[in-house]
């Protein structure tokens, strides 16, 4: 039966890390209404101002790197018209914002996930710099969906730096431009005259003549924003903390056992939750009853949804919980027995359906004429174990809906979690705790749709938190890979051909509506890394999408792993037939642009630090690859 519960007594600690102390926050954060969220505009610079969640002071936001993530999904597109589809419109609310505190500190609302890799840290770099305040002077915050903030793209791929920094410095210099402006009116000084001086604005020859941002913030209620030329970046040369090692803002928590984790989240009167899985991959659920789950002690509530092939049991503990599931009786049909070679086959890059994705010159003719070299690149699936399982914590009433999930995407687990209880997607707050790593596995938010599912049966708050079986064995995996790349040399030992015929299954497209797929063409999280981008005149790239038996999608490097491996493991055996030095053919073929001219620099400083040309010791050998995904590694 339904338990009468506030849900405010319900309230778990959110992920939230920070700076300086836990008592200067306390009271400040006010739920926002429609009302105060209608007090901003978009700028034509694409970043949002208006008042802060309070309704007093200054707020900034804006919307994450558009165009870098516009540039790597059109490079799966076979046609560039394509480019300029608008299947990635500006969501209706930002996902950021800068505000000004009570106690002029800045706080930084953010929507990207800290799982261990230190993106609090690094985008509160990109803040501070450009708002040139003191480190311990930025509060970051995690957002969650009740914060409004929307960031349908969620944290991984590698972009959340990338996609943050342009945004992210342009939202800071605003702000801090728009401060100064107000700090010239009070101090009665040209804004030349002043500087940042700790929590304020102070008259650089006059230091004691300053004033707070929070008193600058509230003086006026409308804001002309600085034209586009007349926003002042701080030049790269000049930056003092981006780049530079810094305190991580997770890390206290984490050392004193403060942090929560998806599976640490506890709540009064919660139960346990388990659930029944397929033995086989096409395995499909025919029957199901109690057994002797329902005389089990601790079982509170079991659920049997043989239409929806769901079989679930809420507990008093974890333990009784499984158990009781191992008790049931189930009957499946278990389907197709796969076995690893028909999976293979599969995968194969050939047949109907390719998608050119890369095509410059005549390379079928120029491989024709010359003679070839083909080397074929295999990849299998691949599966992580985090540290932490995934994990949530569903508490279903009436009219809320409150989860706590290890998640890199709490946008996409609210719409899962709305669809599957059947509410609007505005009664579902998703909090995002710490992750006890990602590596894209927890992109899927299958869990927190158990949890709530078990809680809406039980009455309670139930907790799912798989085991380690479950999570190696009934996750996604990361598609095997199947790469045949054909090269030609001419008489100077420069490659005139190369063609990169490639197949996987989806990685991206697992996660995307289907008429995207048509938008796209080739999915982009399997093809990242599979293009020829030596100064080739002639050269192909074809991708082939393949349908498996088994549910494949971010895990761990994407495509970019096997493809990088496959690409440059070719480029070692063109060297060779050349007879020339690895590193020295890649310099030799790296184009002359701005993207050519960042890997050759990286290049060099790795052939300068390993000792590149001198003979490695006994029993070593040196190799050496480069690839770049906004970021040049070599």
């Amino acid at each position: 039966m339904k338990q009468d519960r506030d849900h405010s007594e319900q309230a778990g600690p959110p992920a939230s890390s920070h700076n300086g102390n836990d008592e200067a926050q306390k009271g400040e954060r006010a739920e926002a209404t429609p009302a105060m969220r209608r007090r901003w505009r978009l700028t034509r610079r694409g970043f949002l101002i208006g008042l802060g969640a309070a309704g007093a002071g200054l707020a900034v936001g804006g919307y994450f790197g558009r165009p870098i993530l516009h540039g790597i999904m059109a490079e799966s597109m076979a046609e560039a018209e394509h480019a300029g589809s608008s299947f990635m419109q500006l969501p209706d609310e930002p996902p950021f914002w800068l505000e000004v505190l009570e106690d002029s500190r800045i706080r930084l609302s953010l929507t990207k996930v800290e799982m261990g890799q230190g993106v609090h840290t690094s985008i509160a770099q990109i803040a501070v710099e450009e708002l040139g305040i003191r480190w311990d002077d930025l509060v970051v915050e995690q957002a969650d969906t009740s914060s409004k903030l929307v960031d349908g793209f969620g944290t991984g791929g590698s972009f959340s730096v990338a996609t943050s920094y342009g945004p992210l410095r342009r939202a800071a210099a605003g702000m801090r431009s728009l401060l100064q402006r107000e700090a010239a009116v009070v101090l009665k000084r040209p804004e030349a005259a002043l500087r940042v001086a700790g929590r304020g604005f102070a008259v650089a020859d006059s230091p004691e003549i300053k004033a707070d941002f929070y008193s600058l913030a509230g003086a006026v209620t409308s804001w002309d924003l600085p034209e586009e030329e007349a926003l002042q970046l701080k030049a790269t040369n000049e930056f003092t903390v981006v780049g530079q090692p810094v305190a991580r803002i997770d890390i206290p928590d984490k050392v004193t056992g403060q942090a929560v984790y998806g599976y640490d989240m506890r709540v009064p009167n919660m139960l346990y939750g388990a659930v029944a899985r397929p033995p086989t991959l096409e395995a499909k659920l025919v029957g199901a009853s109690a057994g002797e789950a329902a005389v089990m002690e601790g079982v509170e509530e079991i659920v049997i949804d043989v239409e929806n092939g769901f079989v679930g049991v809420a507990a008093s503990s974890r333990s009784a919980a499984w158990s009781a599931v191992k008790a049931m009786e189930t009957e499946w049909d278990e389907g197709h027995l796969w076995q690893q070679e028909e999976i293979e086959a599969l995968i194969e890059p050939a047949g109907e359906g390719g998608i050119t994705i890369q095509r410059e010159g005549n390379t079928a003719g120029v491989l024709g004429r010359e003679t070839a070299i083909t080397a074929t690149y295999r990849s299998p699936f691949a599966v992580q174990a985090p540290l932490e399982a995934p994990a949530a914590l569903a508490d279903v009433l009436d009219d809320q809906v409150t989860v706590w999930v290890s998640t890199q995407s709490h946008e996409r687990a609210k719409g899962l979690i709305a669809e599957e209880l059947g509410v609007e997607a505005d009664t579902v707050r998703v909090v995002p705790t710490y992750l006890g790593g990602g590596f894209g596995a927890k992109l899927d938010t299958g869990v927190a749709v158990e949890a709530a599912r078990l809680s809406k049966a039980a009455g309670a708050p139930v907790h799912v938190g798989w085991d380690r079986t479950e999570a190696m064995l009934h996750g996604y995996l990361r598609p095997p890979t199947k790469s045949v790349i054909s090269g030609a040399l001419d008489g100077n030992g420069r490659i005139v051909a190369m063609e990169h015929r490639q197949g996987s299954s989806d990685v991206a497209f697992s996660f995307m509506p289907e008429f995207m797929e048509v938008v796209l063409g080739a999915d982009f999280g399997a093809t990242v890394g599979a293009r020829i981008d030596y100064d080739v005149p002639n050269r192909t790239v074809t991708a082939w999408r393949k349908t498996l038996p088994v549910w494949t999608g971010w895990w761990r490097g994407l495509g970019l792993f096997a493809n990088t491996f496959a690409v440059e493991s070719f480029v070692d055996e063109l060297a060779a037939a050349a007879g020339a030095d690895p590193l020295q053919f890649r310099l030799d073929h790296l184009p002359d642009s701005p993207a050519g001219g960042r890997k050759r620099a990286v290049l060099e400083a790795v052939a300068e630090l390993s000792g590149w040309g001198t003979a490695p010791p006994e029993s070593r050998a040196r190799g050496g690859a480069c690839f770049g995904a906004n970021t040049v590694v070599a």
